[in-house]
């Protein structure tokens, strides 16, 4: 697999025509010595650089790096071999809290709605959240599947529900957003931070709120990113931190 095939990908998954060129991502460092072997064979995940990137990419041999939050990278301790990607925005909004069609399907929703919108202008609006039916469950299980799914979470509002069937996964929480979940039937809304702005809403709402914790929710999103790399390029050796 080829960096440009990598890249066109990536671009099609996070459905990045639907940012401003300067939310895109993609390409943030390009490789200058691939002349014997241009192949991608081992990629390596991860949220933002840290003090023993530059090792860690060495340890494993790394072709490409992909990171949400670039911005640290330091270029002169990069080896010259390995390019690296990023996407901030699109990966927020697809794998994180949000419209984010593995997490439907890891938490049993069906038939997703979307739920709030942005747009830039004169681009797709983009959906911030969804909602749908599960299986439903009390509140106690729900907060052991939160637990399971994202290995903790920050906050739990008890709401006025005796059991919790139509879910909202969202990435933001404000008094509009709160309302609009319960006037369609939403039991409990999951989103990365409790904000206290929405607390009227939700008290005269009932609703229930998870607040799972945003570096959860990344964290989440950067093991999904790697399942949906795995499944389309079988050989291609993962590994993310």
């Amino acid at each position: 697999m080829q960096l440009r095939e990598l890249c066109a990908f990536l671009d099609r998954y996070f459905a990045t025509d639907r940012y401003p060129a300067t939310e895109q991502g993609g390409l943030y460092w390009t490789a200058t010595d691939k002349r014997d072997n241009p192949a991608i064979q081992r990629i390596g995940l991860s949220l933002e650089p840290w003090p023993g990137l530059y090792d860690w990419i060495a340890e494993n041999q790394l072709d490409v790096l992909w990171l949400h939050r670039p911005w640290t990278l330091d270029g002169a301790r990069m080896s010259t071999r390995v390019s690296v990607l990023y996407h901030h925005l699109p990966f927020d909004e697809t794998l994180t809290m949000g419209y984010n069609l593995p997490m439907a399907e890891t938490l049993q929703m069906s038939h997703p709605e979307e739920i709030g919108h942005k747009q830039a202008p004169d681009l797709p609006r983009r959906a911030i959240g969804m909602l749908g039916q599960t299986p439903g469950a009390d509140l106690p299980a729900w907060i052991r599947l939160v637990e399971n799914t994202f290995g903790g979470y920050d906050q739990v509002h008890v709401g006025k529900q005796p059991a919790i069937g139509r879910i909202a996964i969202v990435g933001a929480m404000n008094d509009a957003l709160i309302r609009e979940a319960a006037r369609r039937g939403v039991d409990l809304y999951l989103t990365g931070a409790y904000r206290k702005s929405a607390q009227t809403a939700v008290d005269e709402t009932g609703i229930t709120v998870i607040a799972v914790g945003h570096r959860r929710s990344e964290t989440w999103g950067l093991r999904a990113l790697a399942g949906v790399l795995q499944e389309r390029w079988a050989d291609l050796s993962i590994v993310f931190r």
